[in-house]
């Protein structure tokens, strides 16, 4: 029988995992379930409860899962990691999965992962770490903004198109102004990781170079934190005191809430938020930087599963992660919540049964046209510090006033690539 944890709350970050390296990691106890940690809500956690139970009563070994936010995920993680006592499977993101695999906190995949059918070619490439397999991505996505229909048309304004610039933030954001309904615009996006990296890239510049360094000067940095003060000042994202609201999870974030309009997302996240929300809610594009730049998004993993680095029982870790991608009857029960499934007969099998905002999801990734860029290279192994005790933490700072926006540019770019120096050498 399927063991199914909620959400805790854990204080240590990745020094853990950094331990776990130090001290070396061992093989977990023998148990008589596998282990599957993953991040999300309760609708993720439903879905996933569904295909552990499927996989169990065809007679296989049974799970015991366990959900988190993404706040509380990674200093859990890290913390099992560091105790030798990680799950069998983990749900990775592909900010961490450099990270993780070379510390030898994830096994590689290449000798048990079996057959996966025919899977998109960049979907597998996205999850190899030095030419070899560490992460099965679990779906295609992009990353979008979540927008709330109703409350965009409520003020007599429609949702912009895939063609929308920051320009137009801001018009949207006078709209709101008028409006006096008690909603903004935008939520804050300053310190969000995707966001600058797309703006960043419809610049031709880029978050991390190849060489695993900042791809990007302190004057960036600057302009960024100085557009979002200006949108903030004019009163067209959230305040910071709101802002710091937004724990991680969908039921805290600002369209949640229902104290911004929209907000930065992922195009699998609709579904999710939907589900939490008596507003319709669609997606769109992030905003372009000027009319008819591209070339900020591309099709990313949404995030894989890699088996555990002290697993027990890596191939029998790896078969549940083999029939969670490749099963249709899987297929059907996930839909396209973690994305757009990467096996072609899965996302054949799945596309008639969508519901809407399952098709609206399906169809944002496949029309990206002018918008998509060539995939970036893997993030160096530094880069989830980087996001989370870095520029969420700068960002924090400069909008409650305790930075100015020179100040936290110039700052984050030395300490990111302080970090990056100490992660390389």
């Amino acid at each position: 029988m399927t063991i199914r944890l909620g959400r805790r709350q854990f204080l240590m970050g990745s020094s853990a995992l950094a331990a776990a390296a130090a001290a070396g990691i061992s093989p977990a106890f023998a148990q008589s379930a596998l282990r599957l940690i993953f991040w999300g809500g309760q609708a993720r956690a439903d879905r996933t409860y569904a295909v552990t139970d499927l996989y169990e009563a065809a007679g296989n070994p049974g799970l015991e899962a366990e959900f988190l936010s993404w706040n509380d995920y990674w200093p859990k993680l890290a913390t099992q990691t560091a105790g030798g006592t990680a799950p069998d499977i983990i749900q990775m993101d592909y900010r961490y999965i450099v990270e993780y695999a070379t510390r030898n906190a994830i096994a590689p995949l290449d000798d048990v992962i079996g057959d996966l059918g025919e899977f998109d070619a960049d979907q597998l490439e996205g999850g190899k770490v030095n030419g070899q397999l560490y992460g099965i991505s679990l779906g295609a996505n992009s990353v979008a903004t979540l927008a709330n229909k109703k409350a965009i048309e409520e003020i007599g304004e429609t949702v912009p198109d895939n063609s929308w610039t920051y320009a137009d933030l801001e018009r949207l954001g006078e709209a709101f102004k008028s409006a006096g309904n008690g909603m903004v615009a935008f939520s804050d996006g300053s310190g969000t990781e995707p966001m600058l990296d797309n703006w960043l890239r419809q610049r031709g510049l880029a978050l991390y170079t190849a060489d695993n360094k900042l791809g990007f000067t302190a004057d960036d940095a600057v302009e960024w934190f100085q557009m979002w003060n200006g949108f903030r000042e004019k009163g067209y994202i959230v305040d910071a005191e709101t802002q710091a609201l937004d724990t991680g999870t969908p039921e805290s974030s600002m369209v949640a809430t229902k104290k911004a309009a929209m907000m930065p997302s992922n195009s699998n996240q609709l579904v999710i938020h939907q589900s939490i929300n008596d507003d319709e809610l669609t997606i769109t594009s992030y905003p372009r930087i000027a009319p008819g730049v591209g070339g900020g998004h591309y099709r990313k993993p949404s995030m894989f599963f890699s088996v555990g680095g002290s697993s027990a029982d890596p191939a029998a870790a790896a078969a549940f992660i083999n029939f969670f991608v490749t099963n249709p009857e899987a297929g059907a029960i996930l839909g396209v919540e973690r994305g757009i499934p990467c096996n072609s007969a899965v996302r054949e099998a799945i596309t008639p049964t969508l519901d809407e905002q399952s098709q609206i999801a399906l169809n944002f990734v496949a029309n990206l046209g002018d918008l998509v860029g060539a995939l970036p290279p893997s993030p160096p192994a530094a880069a989830g510090e980087i996001d989370l005790n870095l520029l969420r933490v700068i960002s924090q700072e400069v909008a409650f006033g305790a930075r100015s926006a020179e100040d936290g540019g110039k700052a984050f770019v030395e300490e990111a690539t302080a970090i990056l120096a100490r992660a390389n050498a």
